[in-house]
């Protein structure tokens, strides 16, 4: 099997390799079939993101559709799949606070130059060493922040103003506004995670996350619960495309915007690395990093051109797409038509969702992607877990930036000292 991190295939796409090999046609219908389960899971996991982003459902499909095709057509795995991730939602949300939309747009398109820039110039590598103990830290942090921010739409509370974004204050008023719970809410978005579980457990081939959201549709319509929808805070999603549109660029709101670029562009580039690593684990392949940044970076630049979230590689949608058979980025640029394909035709009834159930669906994926088993193993050891729960802690306390940056610090410290120590 050749060497994915070839120096001399750095960047070429994973695609070009594919078809100089052969694609067959047994090779498409595999892959075919993968994208569509690839698809049903990314479209209510899109919306999701994008709703607990603080945006609207449409922005995470859109850049599902075109981040999710770019990453796959230029990217330097052959099974990653690209979209909106759970990981961004705590630094989108609060960009969007900061900046507004124009500003989150122009973020995204910043860092996405950045990702391609350090895929080009083949610093990709450094990324793959940040410590493990970070990795899990920060990670984990993500999941518990994602959840408290979810608290909100699952129970249905109304707040006296707006959300804070630190996490101590904001379980401060979301405790203050627990009289304020919707019985049908909090019983439409519990019943949605448990039903994911459950059928997680007894059928794990079901589209579980698709299930949960179009049950608790119509029965918030048959039974015409008292719980807000996508429609009713959003009105009904656009069924297609928008036109292409450049952010505003100006050289103060360039500056203002760029530390939040360079946060977007650390975590893109871990995410889509460790998801890429994952997926090598998975099939015994090698992808190219390089090509790989290079492709988010791109992906993300047309992203927000068209009005779309940060994208970046989606671990559980890479792993889904390698368990139900496909065998070259085909599979992620067709999961892609796919989303795009269910736009158009379910617009409209996407505008019955309960805010509720998409807020079960992101309960789920906190909970897969806090790295439990390796975050108390790794407190074993007293070196890990300073640089774990450091991570960790500021990550809740602080932000993503601070947290990897202290991690890392610290672990870098904890290896100069080794080495002074050895040479003595």
């Amino acid at each position: 099997m050749p060497d994915g991190s070839a120096t001399a295939h750095h960047y070429r796409p994973k695609l070009v390799t594919v078809l100089t090999e052969g694609y067959s046609l047994d090779s498409f219908r595999k892959d075919m079939l993968a994208a569509l389960t690839v698809a049903i899971v990314a479209l209510p996991l899109s919306m999701a993101i994008a709703v607990a982003s603080g945006v609207s459902p449409e922005r995470g499909l859109y850049a599902a559709v075109i981040g999710g095709f770019l990453v796959s057509a230029l990217g330097g795995s052959r099974y990653q799949i690209g979209g909106p991730a759970g990981a961004f939602i705590v630094l989108v949300a609060a960009t969007v606070t900061r900046f507004g939309l124009e500003g989150l747009l122009l973020t995204v398109f910043i860092s996405g130059f950045m990702l391609t820039l350090i895929g080009l110039l083949r610093l990709g590598v450094l990324i793959r060493y940040i410590p493990h103990a970070v990795t899990v830290g920060f990670t984990c942090g993500i999941a518990v922040t994602i959840f408290a921010s979810q608290l909100k739409d699952l129970g249905g509370l109304k707040l006296p103003g707006a959300e804070p974004g630190q996490l101590l204050p904001k379980l401060a008023v979301l405790a203050q506004s627990l009289p304020t719970t919707r019985p049908a809410a909090l019983v439409v978005g519990i019943g949605s995670a448990g039903l994911i579980f459950l059928l997680r457990r007894l059928a794990p081939n079901w589209p579980g996350m698709l299930i949960a959201v179009i049950l608790a549709a119509v029965a918030a319509w048959l039974f015409q619960l008292p719980v807000e929808t996508i429609g009713s805070r959003f009105g009904q999603l656009p069924d297609g495309l928008p036109s292409p549109h450049v952010p505003l660029i100006s050289y103060a709101w360039v500056i203002e915007v760029l530390p939040t670029a360079l946060s977007f562009t650390l975590l893109g580039a871990v995410e889509s690395l460790l998801s890429a690593k994952v997926a090598d684990g998975m099939t015994g392949r090698k992808h190219r990093y390089n090509m790989e940044v290079v492709a988010q970076g791109i992906a993300n630049i047309a992203s927000a051109i068209f009005g779309g979230i940060s994208v970046t590689g989606t671990i559980a949608r890479t792993a889904t797409n390698i368990r139900a058979g496909a065998r070259s980025p085909v599979s992620g640029m067709a999961h892609a038509l796919f989303v795009l394909a269910f736009m158009v035709a379910g617009a409209r009834l996407a505008s019955f969702v309960p805010l509720s159930a998409l807020a079960g669906v992101l309960v789920v994926v906190c909970w897969n992607m806090a790295e439990k088993e390796e975050f108390l193993r790794l407190l074993r050891e007293w070196r890990p877990a300073c640089v774990l729960i450091a991570t960790f802690g500021l990550t809740l306390i602080e932000d993503l930036t601070v947290g990897i940056i202290v991690g890392c610090a610290l672990a870098a410290a904890f290896a100069v000292y080794d080495r002074v120590r050895a040479r003595a």
